[in-house]
């Protein structure tokens, strides 16, 4: 498909009686990661749980990258921020790219984990912490390196689709994408102990066409 090779597919949308199941199976998990982003706790980011410690914090050599998939083009503006644009009850799905540059002199990330998450949502009892009024069926994942991207020939990645939809009653929206390059295996409960990682965040704006 054009030079794009991903392993899974994906359905459109998440309902809330699915994440309130994602909820309850991972329950004693979560809990041994008691800020848990926008999830269970009111944490406003990865770094009360992991550590920022690891060897890439250059973003010269980071990719962070969201992907059209039907045109293929990079969505980050001149600011560094990214744009998404999507006609209201249009599906829409972009590729989520993260890793780092081929020829990287350190070792690489192992395993990659990011979330999209609506800041204004985090303190709320909403089962979602993503823009309210858009329907979405991955704003969350942890993926090991290993993925294909014509893109990025020669660098080690993760790529994701995630697929999006404004409802009737989605607005405009600033999200944060949240991201941890990591190495190692946390130990059970103390997930600041057997890794290293890195913390990024980009700023991801969702705007509705009418």
């Amino acid at each position: 498909m054009n030079g794009i090779r991903l392993n899974n597919q994906n359905s459109l949308r998440i309902t809330p009686i699915l994440v309130g199941l994602f909820l309850v199976i991972n329950f004693f998990e979560v809990m041994a990661y008691p800020p848990a982003v926008g999830l269970v706790g009111k944490s406003k980011n990865c770094l009360s749980c992991h550590v920022n410690n690891g060897p890439w914090k250059d973003d010269e050599r980071t990719i962070i990258d969201i992907i059209d998939k039907k045109t293929h083009k990079s969505l980050k503006q001149p600011d560094g921020t990214f744009l998404i644009e999507a006609k209201r009850g249009e599906i829409k799905t972009v590729l989520t790219v993260i890793g780092r540059k081929g020829g990287d002199s350190e070792d690489i990330p192992y395993r990659n984990a990011w979330l999209y998450v609506d800041p204004n949502t985090i303190e709320t009892s909403s089962l979602t912490k993503f823009a309210p009024g858009w329907n979405v069926n991955l704003p969350m994942a942890c993926r090991i390196m290993g993925d294909h991207l014509d893109l990025y020939k020669g660098s080690d990645i993760t790529v994701l689709p995630m697929s999006i939809r404004p409802t009737d009653a989605a607005i405009n929206a600033d999200l944060t994408l949240q991201v941890m390059l990591t190495k190692g295996e946390s130990v059970k409960g103390k997930p600041k102990e057997g890794t290293i990682g890195n913390y990024f965040k980009r700023i991801v704006k969702f705007k509705v066409l009418d």
